[in-house]
């Protein structure tokens, strides 16, 4: 009897599923043959979701063997088209006006727990003293052990003034605090200011709704209060957003009635072209992009534009290749579904998406292209330009790897533990392009770090240990085991002086990370920029004319 009971609930659970795809395959079945292939296809989907909710031997939660069905027909397009349920809708918000509905604060794993990495300022997480390093245990009763960093967000995500209740861990305490959710917003200008008596520069970390009047507004203010002769805008770093904000700031240094972009999708209605609207603030200024393997979609418009248009110099490293269009389209029980529905060309007529969605890096940005899959274009002024995945910058600029003891440290929340540490015993630091890591401080970092569990294995090692397994095996370890112990010595003396081998690059991190927290994001930018490769190379281009005239005309 039980049995049958199950297996009525489980039918009756499905039900409405089936009747909307019930629907849907009568509808369409009559509406010509490639609708007949869709109604088809539906109508054998519908029937093996019933049965497989009806009779497998297990419990099944319909909902997620649904997501997971929608999940894997959409793996099979490309990597941008994806559903978004209910719970992620405020991440989609977000993305497109820069605000969403939540407390502030930015939180990432850390080892199998939910930690607060950043405290927005001014919002209410920061307002209840909610600090970095704080593990979320609980969010309205809820507990977050076992939840993912999505999961967490959505909880902690909603309606502008409902009330959350949330408890911390914080140095083994527990913290109850109460809040109020409203509507967050962060600017897609972290900081803007002068680099040099005559350089401005201008952050851009995101492409949402009033991306390009922030951008002018800023550039106005410096030009308005200094004697500005050249201008960064670095784009490192930034995922794109909007493609006519990406248009709109393109339209600060070039023409009216200039194209920028144009979109090609397999409907009519998809295909469209995008002029610049507006007089520029300034078409001659020299102008340096500073783009990375993060750089995408309307970053890479503009740093496109720029380059194709011989407005500007690029300097850094090749972009991420996303030049595709989503639009979201709306679904049932407030879900929806982003959608590529185009795919975007810069003005010398070249594409950036790159060539096969799953040659890439670990980061997912653009693996190397052969050259025979590169097609040439010409820029404004002549110069050969290439598609095929992203935007290769005029200048590349190498930076070095970090040090295995600085990634370490990084890795193992030494260095945020200590920045948390340090502003609980330090209640204000000078200005952030004043705060240096003096012998005191780093001598107390030192300390911090030996009192913890901090251990690293180095690439060196691990061969090593492959060498004695490969040696013993074939019968040679005896015979070199005193040199193998030799070497061992030598690299652990060596590990015990990284410490102060590699003491400028750790210095740096530390000083980013307790600036951040006594001056937010803009401390952050602030003390990136003096020991940045890129911003020097840019500055020393920007600062030789000839060099700079000689990139565009294509003779450097």
């Amino acid at each position: 009897m039980m049995k049958k009971l199950r297996k009525l609930s489980l039918k009756a659970r499905s039900g409405l599923i089936i009747t909307v795809f019930s629907v849907l395959t009568i509808t369409l079945s009559s509406a010509g043959s490639r609708n007949f292939e869709i109604a088809r296809n539906l109508d054998v989907f519908s029937n093996l979701f019933r049965e497989v909710v009806v009779n497998y031997v297990d419990e099944v939660n319909v909902s997620e063997v649904m997501k997971s069905g929608i999940d894997g027909m959409l793996s099979s397009l490309d990597p941008y088209t994806t559903f978004i349920p209910e719970s992620e809708i405020e991440d989609v918000r977000f993305m497109t006006t820069g605000q969403y509905g939540g407390i502030g604060a930015l939180v990432r794993p850390r080892e199998g727990k939910m930690m607060i990495a950043e405290s927005y300022e001014g919002f209410p997480a920061y307002r209840a003293g909610l600090l970095p390093g704080d593990i979320i245990l609980e969010v309205n009763g809820q507990s977050t052990e076992g939840r993912d960093e999505n999961e967490v967000r959505a909880l902690l995500q909603g309606q502008p003034g409902t009330s959350l209740n949330i408890r911390v861990e914080r140095n083994g305490e527990q913290i109850a605090k109460s809040l109020e959710r409203e509507v967050v917003r962060v600017d897609n200008i972290p900081y803007f200011g002068m680099l040099n008596e005559t350089t401005a520069y201008i952050k851009l970390t995101s492409f949402t709704q009033r991306a390009g009047r922030e951008v002018k507004a800023a550039l106005e203010s410096l030009m308005n209060d200094n004697n500005v002769e050249s201008v960064i805008i670095d784009l490192r770093d930034n995922g794109g957003g909007l493609l006519n904000e990406a248009v709109n700031i393109a339209n600060l240094f070039v023409e009216k009635d200039e194209l920028i972009v144009s979109t090609k999708g397999r409907l009519p209605d998809r295909s469209s072209t995008h002029l610049t609207l507006n007089e520029p603030v300034d078409k001659e200024l020299p102008l340096a992009v500073l783009i990375n393997r993060s750089s995408a979609s309307a970053s890479e418009i503009v740093a496109g534009a720029v380059q194709d248009l011989d407005r500007g110099i690029i300097i850094g490293n090749r972009s991420f290749g996303k030049g595709l269009v989503q639009n979201v389209v709306p679904l049932s029980y407030n879900t929806q579904l982003k959608v590529t529905v185009a795919e975007y060309f810069i003005p010398s007529g070249r594409g950036i998406q790159a060539i096969n969605y799953a040659e890439r890096r670990e980061d997912g940005s653009v693996a190397e292209i052969p050259d025979s899959l590169k097609r040439p274009h010409t820029t404004r002024a002549g110069r050969t330009v290439y598609d095929g995945g992203g935007i290769e910058p005029d200048i590349y600029v190498q930076r070095p790897e970090p040090a295995n003891v600085t990634r370490a440290l990084a890795r193992q929340f030494m260095i945020f533990d200590f920045a948390t540490h340090f502003r609980k015993e330090n209640d204000e630091i000078p200005p952030a392009e004043g705060f240096y890591i003096t012998d005191g401080i780093y001598s107390d970092f030192l300390d911090f770090v030996a009192g913890k569990d901090f251990s690293y294995y180095t690439g060196t090692e691990e061969l090593l240990e492959e060498l004695q397994e490969t040696a013993s095996g074939e019968k040679y370890f005896s015979a070199i085991e005193q040199e193998f112990q030799s070497l061992q010595q030598r690299i652990k003396r060596e590990k015990e002086q990284d410490f102060i081998t590699f003491r400028d690059e750790i210095e740096q991190l530390l000083r980013e990370e307790i600036v951040s927290r006594y001056y937010y994001r803009k401390g952050r930018v602030v003390v990136s920029l003096d020991s940045d490769p890129d911003v020097e190379k840019a500055l020393g281009v920007l600062n030789d004319p000839g060099h700079y005239d000689g990139i565009l005309a294509g003779v450097n």
